[in-house]
């Protein structure tokens, strides 16, 4: 940039540093791409909003011009053009910088995503460390479901404290704790299973009493920081990188077990939870006004786009009342039957690839992992699709309710299909189905706790998470002793189906958008 140095005939200004000289407001020089000299600039009314600045910037209306930048690796120059009092000339320059920095609030959701995707791989490795251990130890079926299932004792009550903690004292702080404790019981659970059976369901409902903390802390930080009509393709970022941690987490557990030994890969990924910690800490706040990187034009596009609803009660409403109100029971049957499927799928698929088609671990690891990078792209896309629907004018109600819709009868119909699956291709194109469609769930009854209960989101999500997490130990060890009575797997995705679609029934039912508490 060219050093402005007063002249004579100079224009006077408040500020010395922005006077400038009379020749140097008659013209450009001409540059790379062929601007003539002598383009004067045409004085406008003044503007200090977002839309202002992007219409200077592009070049449609301009004002005064009192500063020139050279881009010296284009050699282009253009004018920063500023208001001529000081605190104008701040509000604007901070309008300009917006356009061209990438929104704090992107930044954040980023961050949500990888720890979403430590959350999930975290889980994945002890499902695919599970089957040497097992050889190793001589475990049942029955008595591996009991394994698989002890990361839920500590996540069944985890999720009421965690949702209330966060309500009280943000997502920032809890999801910051909770990465820390389960990256420092994924690092112990190696040590755990050598030592004995009980130190390792001890330890695997540690690992669950830390990670239960997750959703909400997510939850609340999506309604902070975004409003209404990005809050599903936020929420379906997020949501995406805790599907693409199974993918991360069944693909490259094997590998590491079978070059460094089964401590392998619980060491990586807990490495990399506490180095997310370091990062999360020092970027994030638990809301937009607290971050001193947000322009005030970001800020005035989040809180512009938040629900004008009064506020009526900001404590949480009593179990009582919450059971009496429609729905939030249907909230809770939709997460019911959403852990019920979801950890079928994510406990027992390496097994059942494993045990339906004989094939070795890695090759499980691999068909089971593929259905969950297209759960993150359709989270997206579910997320993308509401969001233009409330843009087009549909109803919040009617959106969710599609939404949901789609994200149990789709699962539903494909788990019967799986039935007859006759080649891992086949079952690993069912399974990837009934995942992808069960992702549309995150822009249904996921994001719906916002909508009923905006100011205990946390605490609504923690007891609904908290009854979802009590069906989906029932599944996990259910499916052991199915497995185990009849001798396939038959029985227990066609009792899954029909409860997507009687959750669906009941759902569009009493499900609204309107707020209730």
């Amino acid at each position: 940039m060219e050093a402005l140095r007063p002249a004579a005939g100079s224009v006077s200004s408040p500020n010395p540093r922005l006077s400038i000289s009379r020749s140097r407001m008659a013209g450009f020089r001409r540059t790379q791409l062929g601007f003539a000299p002598g383009i004067r600039a045409r004085p406008v009314g003044r503007d200090c909003s977002g839309d202002g600045a992007r219409r200077m910037m592009g070049g449609k209306a301009w004002r005064r011009p009192q500063q020139q930048v050279r881009c010296t690796a284009e050699g282009i120059e253009r004018g920063l053009l500023f208001g001529d009092r000081g605190g104008r000339v701040e509000a604007v320059a901070e309008d300009v910088i917006g356009v061209a920095a990438l929104p704090e609030r992107f930044k954040v959701v980023a961050l949500m995503a990888c720890a979403m995707s430590l959350c999930n791989a975290d889980r994945v490795v002890m499902s695919v460390a599970v089957v040497p251990l097992a050889a190793q130890h001589g475990w049942s079926s029955s008595f591996l479901g009991i394994v698989q299932s002890s990361f839920l004792w500590g996540y069944i009550f985890s999720s009421v404290i965690g949702g209330v903690l966060v309500d009280k004292y943000g997502g920032k702080r809890v999801m910051a704790w909770g990465v820390a404790l389960w990256s420092l019981a994924t690092l112990l659970t190696p040590w755990a299973a050598n030592h004995s059976t009980a130190a390792l369901l001890a330890i695997r409902a540690f690992f669950g009493l830390a990670e239960g903390v997750a959703l909400p802390s997510m939850s609340t930080l999506s309604s902070r920081w975004f409003p209404i009509h990005e809050r599903a393709s936020a929420v379906g970022l997020s949501m995406g990188g805790f599907h693409l941690g199974n993918v991360v987490g069944l693909v490259l557990t094997p590998l590491m077990m079978s070059s460094v030994g089964i401590s392998g890969p619980f060491l990586l990924f807990s490495s990399l939870g506490l180095l997310w910690v370091m990062r999360w800490a020092n970027g994030v706040t638990n809301h937009p006004r607290e971050s001193r990187f947000v322009s005030a034009s970001e800020l005035r596009l989040i809180e512009d786009g938040k629900s004008n609803v009064a506020v009526r009660n900001r404590e949480f409403p009593s179990l009582r009342v919450l059971l009496s109100k429609p729905p939030a029971l249907a909230i809770i049957l939709a997460n019911i039957t959403n852990n019920w499927g979801y950890f079928v799928l994510l406990s027992w698929m390496p097994v059942y690839f494993k045990t339906v088609f004989n094939i070795n671990l890695k090759h499980a690891a691999w068909f089971s992992a593929v259905p969950w990078g297209t759960m993150a792209v359709c989270g997206y896309i579910a997320g993308a699709a509401s969001d233009y629907l409330i843009k087009a004018g549909y109803s919040l109600t009617l959106v969710r309710k599609v939404m949901q819709s789609i994200g149990f009868i789709g699962p539903g119909i494909a788990l019967l299909c799986l039935n007859y699956a006759n080649s891992p291709a086949v079952a690993a194109l069912f399974i990837t189905v009934a995942l992808s469609f069960s992702s549309f769930s995150q822009a249904g009854f996921l994001l719906n706790i916002q909508d009923i209960a905006p100011h205990c989101a946390g605490s609504l999500h923690g007891i609904a998470n908290s009854a979802g997490t009590l069906a989906a130990i029932v599944s996990t060890i259910g499916t052991g002793y199915f497995v185990q009575w009849l001798g396939s797997f038959q029985a227990f995705l066609t009792l899954t189906a029909a409860l997507y679609f009687a959750a669906t029934v009941f759902y569009n039912l009493y499900a609204t958008g309107d707020r209730v508490f």
